[in-house]
């Protein structure tokens, strides 16, 4: 049976907000210019057994993730930004099929390996590895040290904001964007 010392907490010190990193495989130009990203949380459901006098609620069985979202600076030649652009539209394909393939076979910075099928022919299924990324965020200590790490398995992006200029400004604000991911599952990693 622990003491009441046994149950003193070791390490005192408080997280911080601004010791982080996050890195992503599919997205090496954004990595450096993060401002914010979370840690999503998750939460299961639950069911309700009836009883005459009160409901009982019983544990779930699903996890549901939140999403994962970053706000990052804008880099002055935008190719952060577009980076991002090329692997929405490559996923989506807005105009023909042919930004799909391009996307998985020579954009994207995870490739899908093997041979290169042809295009609106019904055959053999080809990896989709290329249409996802991996990416990690690094909880740093107060002395930048690594202490925790999230891995994200397969996250891919859903939405990008726009970018807004103003020509009235009276200071300059550099421009950000907040990019919206969904993801399989993240695991949680003490180092």
């Amino acid at each position: 049976m622990p003491g009441p010392l046994d149950r003193q907490p070791d390490k005192l010190d408080y997280a911080s907000p601004t010791q982080f990193r996050f890195g992503i495989n599919q997205l090496p130009k954004v990595e450096f210019f993060i401002q914010t990203c979370n840690l999503p949380g998750l939460s299961m459901g639950n069911t309700e057994i009836a009883n005459p006098f009160k409901n009982i609620p019983v544990m779930g069985d699903k996890i549901e993730y939140e999403d994962l979202n970053l706000t990052f600076l804008v880099d002055e030649y935008l190719e952060n930004y577009m980076q991002l652009h090329k692997w929405l539209t490559g996923i989506g394909f807005p105009e023909e099929r042919s930004e799909f393939r391009q996307h998985r076979d020579v954009t994207s910075n995870t490739p899908a390996g093997g041979g290169v099928p042809q295009t609106d022919v019904i055959g053999a299924a080809v990896a989709d590895k290329a249409m996802y990324s991996d990416a990690f965020l690094m909880i740093l200590s107060n002395k930048n040290n690594p202490i925790v790490e999230i891995d994200f398995k397969n996250i891919f992006p859903i939405s990008i904001s726009g970018l807004q200029f103003d020509g009235g400004a009276t200071d300059v604000e550099y421009l950000t964007c907040d990019v919206t991911f969904k993801y399989q599952i993240y695991e949680v990693r003490t180092l």
